[in-house]
């Protein structure tokens, strides 16, 4: 009897928290939002960490996307794959370093250059 009450307090608690990640996929701020041709990229800071991710224009179909962000004098964290809704969150601890921010869904990308310096 317990087990069928977790797994039903767990269906109830699961869908929910599958929508909360999608929409906030990033704790902080929206700082920035970079738009392109086939999606946007959306950047979050919140105590010295950046973080991105990225969305379509039209979710639903499973298609090649990407997000990065490298922190000046460090390498980029990079979320790549066939996604349907977004690429990442990737995050970075930037302190008060410059940040680059790089999205592509499909043949559409943007590239920030350095920002949040």
């Amino acid at each position: 009897m317990a087990v069928l009450a977790a797994s039903g307090v767990l269906a109830l608690v699961a869908p929910g928290s599958a929508q909360a990640a999608t929409e906030g996929a990033c704790t902080g701020r929206k700082v920035k939002t970079l738009p392109f041709s086939t999606g946007t990229v959306a950047v979050y800071k919140y105590d010295g960490y950046v973080c991105a991710v990225t969305f379509p224009k039209n979710p639903g179909s499973r298609r090649l996307m990407s997000v990065s962000v490298q922190a000046r004098g460090n390498r980029p964290v990079v979320d790549k794959g066939r996604f349907t809704r977004r690429a990442g969150p990737v995050t970075v601890h930037a302190g008060h370093r410059c940040v680059w921010v790089k999205g592509s869904v499909g043949q559409g990308t943007v590239s920030s250059g350095w920002i949040l310096c």
